[in-house]
């Protein structure tokens, strides 16, 4: 059996290029709208009986590409109130005979392709003249929206809001340090999201908090909690209102911000596969509200895993380890 290749945090940090990864990712969304279903993957949450009430765990497979002779499997668990929040592995195997290829850290993998994967929505979808951005919920994902935001837009104002103090004096001050833009912080999710040409939602929240209403024409939002059943951040009334673009339309209506809101298919516009596919149509007028949903596709792993395996390949990071010894 061939050795794997074991390649821990900052190791991935160190070779993972987000540019790379954006691209791989719009090319990869493209692919897989005309591909079909048989290249979508799954994701299969399951509720954890423990301390922490919101725990569960994830399995995404396989993650598939075409022309990457490989795929992956992740493991993930969640627990919102034990930092990190996701903890996991992504198993990178050769789809010639199944040999794994490698065992990737997946939190950094994880929060970077999740990044660029809204990124990806975002610069499709937002206006391209958008100059404020509002970060509802400043932990680890609200931060890498926007900086990534600041790269795709000309961002001149931010604003952030949070339930928790403490997380919102940490983001601020850490943005305020990195980014040459005037940093806000709002009194509620409603105050922000009002603000904000493009308004980024990273929370783990289970009722919604935005509502129609409560953002301009014109505005664009991603959400990105909901992502398992139960979980949700807009309203219908706001979901009904805006057009709809999901990564997965099935998953959106299982366990994303559709199935969260009690909604259907008929709230779905299309996929942002099928946009950037040239199969359907995005925004439509400056004054759409748009909104781009991500429960997380398995295809996103790959995408990452197999440019950071192959950059490790070529500067010997990591270490090989022969698990059937």
């Amino acid at each position: 059996m061939p050795s794997t290749l074991l390649l821990t945090q900052t190791e991935i940090e160190t070779l993972l290029d987000d540019g790379e990864l954006f691209q791989q990712l719009k090319d990869g969304f493209a692919a897989l709208a005309k591909a079909g279903p048989e290249l979508r993957g799954r994701r299969f949450p399951v509720l954890l009986n423990a301390a922490d009430t919101d725990a569960a765990g994830m399995v995404l497979a396989p993650g598939l590409i075409p022309g990457i002779p490989a795929y992956t499997v992740k493991v993930n668990a969640k627990f919102p109130s034990q930092p990190p929040a996701i903890k996991g592995l992504v198993i990178l195997h050769s789809l010639q005979d199944g040999a794994i290829l490698a065992l990737l850290d997946s939190g950094y993998l994880t929060a970077r392709r999740t990044a660029a994967a809204g990124a990806v929505g975002a610069d499709t979808l937002a206006r391209p003249d958008s100059e404020t951005v509002s970060v509802i919920g400043c932990g680890v994902q609200g931060y890498a929206q926007l900086e990534w935001m600041l790269k795709i837009r000309p961002i001149k104002n931010i604003f952030v809001y949070d339930t928790v103090p403490g997380q919102v004096q940490a983001f601020v001050e850490r943005a305020r340090s990195e980014f040459d833009v005037p940093v806000v912080t709002c009194d509620s999710a409603k105050q922000a999201a009002g603000k904000g040409d493009i308004v980024i939602t990273a929370t783990w929240a289970r009722e919604p908090f935005l509502f129609c209403g409560d953002v301009r024409p014109g505005t664009h939002i991603t959400t990105l909690g909901p992502d398992g059943p139960g979980e949700a951040e807009v309203a219908a009334d706001l979901l009904t209102a805006s057009l709809f673009f999901a990564d997965d339309a099935d998953l959106q209506i299982e366990m994303g911000a559709i199935g969260g809101a009690g909604l259907g298919a008929e709230a779905i516009s299309a996929t942002i596969g099928e946009v950037l596919a040239g199969q359907k149509t995005g925004r439509k007028s400056p004054d759409d509200i748009t909104i781009y949903g991500m429960v997380g596709l398995p295809f996103e792993d790959l995408a990452a895993g197999w440019l950071v395996y192959n950059k490790a390949l070529k500067s010997g990071a990591g270490s090989q380890i022969d698990l059937a010894a």
